[in-house]
C-alpha cells in the first residue's frame, strides 16, 4: 500500500498532463489507494484496475450515485439535491425512469438518420476553418462546432445560439480552471444563465411542440406527473454541456494521437474508405484520450474491493483513464494502435446503468471529423503549447495550436 500524500490525482496534476506514471504504480501496488482531499472533504479510494471499475460500475446496489454525487468534492445538501436531478447524479429506478425518456433520441437507428448530416456537416466545417499554412486554434475553430450544432439540433436549440450554449459550457465545465471561468460563482451564474434560456425555449415548445428532444422533455410524464422545470433544466443542462464538451475533447485528443503517431496518420489518410480501419481507428482514438477521468460511487454497505475494506458511506472513484492502460486487458498499453482488436476500452463507463448514452453519436462524429480532415490535409504538427482543463473530472484541451500541410 502506498503512503498517502504520494499520489495526487486533484486538479492541478490534470492541468500539467495526464498522471499515467502514477496510475501505473496504483495498478502495480495499490489498486485500490486512499487518497486525501484538501480542507473539509471526505478521501477517497482511487480504484485503477480495469476490472474493479468494471465491477463498481456494474453493481449500482452496492455502489451508489445518488448518495454522494459522481463528483469527488462532497457536496452541500442543496448542491447535492441539484445533482440528483441530472441522469448522472440519480440511481435505479428512478434513473431507468428518466433515461428512457431520452433514450430514444440515441438509439443505433436514430444515429445512423444523422449520419449523412454529420458527414455532412464535417466537410462544411473542414472546408470553411481549414487553410493549408495557418496557424489555429483546432478547439475553437474546429473540435468544438460538429458536436455543439449537433446536440443543439437534436434537443432543439435554435440555429445561431449554439455560441451561447459553447460559451456556458466552458464557464460551467471550467469551474476549476481560472482561464474559463471565474470560480464556483461564476459556474453558478452560467447554471442560471441557461436555465433561464431553457426555460423561454420550453414554454415555446409546451405551446409549438416539434420534433426534438426539448419537446418529447416537456411533453413526458414519469409516474403520472410532467416533469417540473428544474428537471427539464437540469436534462438540458447534460445533453446540451456533456454532449458537445465530451465530444469537443474526444476530437482535440484523436487529434494530438494523431500528431504524436505520424505512421499512423499517413496509414489512415491513405485509406479513407477502409471501413475497417477507421472502425478500428476510432475505438482507439477513444481509449487513448478519454474525455472523463472518472467517477465517483458512494458504497451502501461495508464491503471489500479487491482486498481493500471499505466502510458504508466512504466513496470510491473509478479511473477510466487508467482502466484503459491496464496491462492484464491491453497489450502493449502504451501502443498507439489503429487496429487494436480487441479494445474494450471503458472511455464511455464500465457497463451498467450509467453507460454514455450518446456513445454512438460520439463515435460517429470522431470518424466522421477526423476522416475529412486527413482527406484533404493529411498533413498536421503542433506549432505551440497544448493547453490542458484544470479539472479532476473532465479531460479536456483548453488550446491546441496547429498548421494544417
Amino acid at each position: 500500500m502506498l503512503p498517502t500524500g504520494e499520489i495526487d490525482l486533484l486538479e492541478d496534476t490534470w492541468a500539467r498532463e495526464v498522471p499515467h506514471a502514477q496510475f501505473t504504480r496504483l495498478r502495480r501496488e495499490d489498486p485500490v489507494h486512499w487518497h486525501e482531499v484538501p480542507g473539509r472533504h471526505a478521501g477517497f479510494y482511487a480504484v485503477t484496475r480495469h476490472a474493479d471499475v468494471k465491477a463498481v460500475s456494474r453493481d449500482p446496489e452496492l455502489w451508489s450515485t445518488e448518495l454522494g454525487s459522481f463528483m469527488i468534492r462532497d457536496q452541500n445538501p442543496e448542491s447535492l439535491e441539484t445533482l440528483r436531478l441530472v441522469l448522472l447524479g440519480m440511481d435505479a429506478p428512478r434513473h431507468s425512469r428518466y433515461r428512457s425518456l431520452v433514450s430514444a433520441g440515441f438509439t443505433p437507428r436514430v444515429v445512423r438518420r444523422l449520419a449523412a448530416r454529420i458527414q455532412e456537416r464535417a466537410v462544411t466545417l473542414v472546408e470553411r476553418a481549414v487553410t493549408p499554412g495557418r496557424d489555429m486554434d483546432f478547439v475553437a475553430e474546429v473540435a468544438a462546432w460538429l458536436p455543439i450544432q449537433t446536440i443543439c439540433e437534436m434537443v432543439g436549440v435554435p440555429e445561431g445560439d449554439e455560441r451561447l450554449i459553447f460559451e456556458w459550457s466552458n464557464r460551467m465545465a471550467g469551474s476549476q480552471d481560472p482561464e474559463l471561468s471565474a470560480g464556483k460563482h461564476d459556474s453558478d451564474l452560467a447554471a442560471a444563465e441557461i436555465y433561464a434560456y431553457c426555460d423561454a425555449l420550453a414554454d415555446e415548445r409546451r405551446a409549438r411542440p416539434r420534433e426534438d428532444i426539448l419537446s418529447t422533455l416537456v411533453h413526458a410524464e414519469v409516474d403520472g406527473d410532467r416533469l417540473s422545470p428544474d428537471e427539464i433544466n437540469m436534462f438540458f443542462v447534460l445533453l446540451c454541456v456533456a454532449g458537445n464538451e465530451t465530444t469537443r475533447n474526444l476530437l482535440s485528443g484523436a487529434l494530438i494521437a494523431l500528431i504524436d503517431h505520424p505512421s499512423a496518420r499517413a496509414e489512415l489518410a491513405a485509406a479513407p474508405e477502409d471501413e475497417a480501419l477507421w472502425t478500428t481507428a476510432t475505438e482507439e482514438f477513444l481509449r487513448w484520450g478519454g474525455s472523463i477521468h472518472n467517477f465517483r460511487r458512494t458504497a451502501t454497505r461495508d464491503t471489500v474491493l479487491r482486498g481493500q475494506p471499505v466502510a458504508e458511506g466512504q466513496k470510491v472513484v473509478t479511473y477510466y483513464t487508467s482502466a484503459n492502460r491496464d496491462e492484464e486487458v491491453f497489450a502493449d498499453p502504451f501502443a498507439f494502435d489503429i487496429r487494436r482488436t480487441p479494445n474494450e476500452h471503458l472511455t464511455f463507463g464500465g457497463g451498467g446503468p450509467h453507460f454514455c448514452l450518446g456513445a454512438g453519436l460520439a463515435r460517429t462524429q470522431i470518424k466522421a471529423l477526423v476522416r475529412e480532415l486527413l482527406r484533404r490535409h493529411p498533413e498536421v504538427s503542433l506549432t505551440g503549447e497544448v493547453r490542458r482543463l484544470r479539472s479532476d473530472f473532465i479531460n479536456g484541451v483548453k488550446y491546441l495550436p496547429v498548421r494544417f500541410g
